[in-house]
């Protein structure tokens, strides 16, 4: 079964990146899941100081708002993996392993599958 693990960030360094958390974390992560065969897709997104976000009004005017260089008073989504374990238990258990879950939450999301 697929699961996503999204990575949301609690800090930023200085330089933008994710607190308490080295590339070098990253890249072991990564060829951790890799190496097991469970890694189906995953990305790192850029600029997390900065979203865009487009909604529709009852009247049907498009607004769109950014978050601004300011990100203590936001979610910090800085990417995703979607890995294929048996289940949730094995999703949960590579959650934990992920670096993003050190100082901050990994949210864990089975896939739907749809028939055709």
């Amino acid at each position: 079964m697929k699961y996503l693990l999204l990575i949301h960030a609690s800090a930023l360094e200085d330089n933008g990146s994710p607190a308490g958390c080295e590339p070098a974390d990253w890249m072991a992560y990564e060829k951790e899941v890799r190496d097991a065969g469970v890694y189906v897709t995953g990305e790192s997104l850029a600029d997390l100081v900065t979203a865009t976000t487009v909604k529709i009004g009852a009247d049907g005017q498009r607004s769109i708002t950014t978050d601004g260089p300011f990100a203590e008073t936001r979610e910090l989504l800085g990417g995703f993996y979607v890995l294929d374990v048996p289940d949730l238990d094995a999703a949960l258990d590579w959650a934990a392993r992920c670096p993003g879950a050190r100082d901050g939450a990994v949210v864990v999301r089975p896939i739907a599958e749809f028939p055709g």
